[in-house]
């Protein structure tokens, strides 16, 4: 298994490497760079536009003028009477003045030492801003995945052994309803019946915590972190638990019928030995092989519109306004980040297989 496992860690660095190569491709192809958007912040909004750029370019007011008033042609859309000397500057600030081979190289090494350099529009590096967001990702997600799969875990095995009776048709209509509705309007129903939208003013609307959080004692600082925390998570969850329990009553349901279940059951085994006993591990191999994505799927792009409405400032929200302002260190950062923590996770999940079932082994299987 240690073979097996150094195997695919070594696998992460070309899959990383490919997945960072197709999306630079990508973004070199993209209209409106960061070039661009610069451009359009000094024609709307006047060369005082440029100020928070001219210290680290030492631009003068001189230059600035000369940037609007002087014509010239320019590759940049909107470029049309700036100075190509002034676009040159902005192109050298953003690292555009190399060819993109050596932008890719230089982002390449940069990343292995998990440097990621510094934001293009927030005056920040990469690493604080993901820092200052991560913190609200990591509330949404380890809640709701931990919720999602203590709920749905048992009320699948129940589904899987009740399969047809009272208790299997109702919950079957509530899982339909959950696997129809998408969590943002789970999250607009809950505003209106809990956060003062229509009845009852129970929940702030607003941020993970409340404005004179930092004055509060321990004991209500835990209080005020989950009063925010529970209509954001109990979106996600209501959302999410449907497939996973679908799937863990199908695949329970499948190794009940089986023939040695049947056996063991002649035997005179009791139901509660059968059922955890022998068909747990087989049952389980399926759900623990969607724990991955499952997870990525929930830390970080299941919980963007939750962000939105919650007014969460997250890595979701923070990933999707990045792409929208062509923000790239910021962009290629969560890529890269992401990417990783899944193929880590994949690498998990086969490790979680053998203890679950001791019966597979990915050396033997490699070696055939």
């Amino acid at each position: 298994m240690t073979a097996y496992a150094f195997r695919r860690l070594l696998l992460i660095i070309p899959t990383l490497l490919g997945i960072l190569t197709i999306n630079f491709a990508i973004i070199q192809t993209a209209p409106g760079g960061p070039v661009d958007q610069m451009i359009a912040k000094i024609r709307g909004t006047d060369v005082g536009a440029t100020s928070r750029f001219t210290g680290s370019q030492d631009m003068g007011n001189g230059m600035q003028d000369k940037a609007i008033h002087s014509a010239g042609e320019s590759k940049y859309r909107g470029a049309r009477g700036l100075d190509p000397e002034f676009i040159a500057q902005i192109e050298k600030m953003y690292g555009f003045d190399k060819p993109p081979l050596e932008r890719f190289w230089i982002m390449i090494k940069n990343y292995l030492t998990f440097d990621f350099g510094d934001s293009y529009f927030r005056d920040i590096s990469v690493i604080e801003l993901l820092k200052e967001k991560l913190p609200v990702s990591i509330s949404l997600g380890l809640w709701s995945t931990l919720f999602i799969y203590l709920i749905s875990i048992p009320l699948g095995i129940r589904k899987a052994v009740k399969d047809g009776t009272s208790f299997d048709l109702w919950t079957s209509a509530v899982i339909i309803i959950g696997y129809a509705v998408p969590s943002f309007l789970f999250a607009i129903f809950l505003i209106v019946l809990f956060a003062g939208g229509s009845f009852w003013d129970l929940f702030p609307l607003r941020g993970l915590t409340s404005d004179n959080f930092d004055s509060l004692t321990w004991p209500y600082k835990i209080l005020d972190y989950f009063w925010h925390i529970t209509l954001p998570v109990t979106a996600l969850v209501i959302s999410g638990f449907a497939s996973l329990t679908l799937l863990t009553k199908n695949s329970f349901l499948e190794e009940i019928n089986k023939q040695y279940v049947l056996t063991a059951k002649a035997k005179g085994v009791s139901q509660k030995n059968v059922l955890y006993g022998h068909i747990f591990s087989n049952a389980m191999l399926i759900v623990i092989a969607g724990f991955p994505s499952a997870v990525v799927h929930i830390f970080f792009t299941g919980s963007l519109l939750i962000e939105v409405i919650f007014s969460l400032d997250g890595i979701g929200l923070l990933g999707f306004e990045s792409a929208i302002s062509r923000d790239y260190p910021v962009v290629f950062a969560t890529l890269y980040i992401f990417t990783l923590i899944g193929l880590v996770l994949h690498i998990i999940g086969d490790l979680v297989y053998t203890l679950v079932d001791p019966r597979i082994d990915f050396d033997k299987r490699a070696g055939t």
